[in-house]
């Protein structure tokens, strides 16, 4: 994970959302502040802009080359993106939480392919760079366990 997220460069974001609350659109967000080039993948928004970024309706129409696919599709849908991801020669496709097809993956790192699922960019770049801790997360201020009664 570590590797991917240090030489990854562009990522094209597939299921990516113009809503400023949607899961997609804060992590598009994050990784631009964290220096990618993230280019938006949605059908019905194909054309218009996400976060100054134009927006395509598949990952063939993107002009430049792509690093990483990031799915933020259902299990099933992510079989098709991979398969297309695997075509236009990415390095790595990351399925987002709750995101897996097996199938996908085989096919995926048969082609040279490094495939992470089940997980999420945003998330694993602030864990590996401590960056999760300086909000106050591992850091006992913020805890789901009841403070003790002295």
């Amino acid at each position: 994970i570590r590797k991917i997220l240090r030489e990854t460069r562009t990522i094209a974001m597939v299921g990516s959302s113009a809503n400023w609350n949607r899961p997609s659109y804060f992590a598009m967000k994050y990784l631009q502040r964290k220096g990618y080039r993230v280019i938006p993948v949605n059908p019905k928004e194909a054309g218009g802009e996400i976060l100054g970024e134009t927006v395509y309706a598949a990952l063939k129409d993107i002009p430049e080359q792509i690093d990483m696919v990031d799915i933020f599709r259902n299990s099933e849908a992510a079989g098709a993106v991979t398969d297309e991801a695997i075509e236009i020669g990415a390095k790595a496709v990351w399925m987002q939480l709750e995101v897996r097809n097996d199938e996908a993956a085989a096919r995926a790192e048969a082609a040279g392919l490094t495939v992470i699922m089940n997980r999420c960019p945003k998330i694993e770049f602030g864990r590996l760079s401590g960056e999760i801790g300086w909000m106050g997360i591992d850091t006992g201020v913020i805890s789901s366990k009841r403070k003790q009664r002295i």
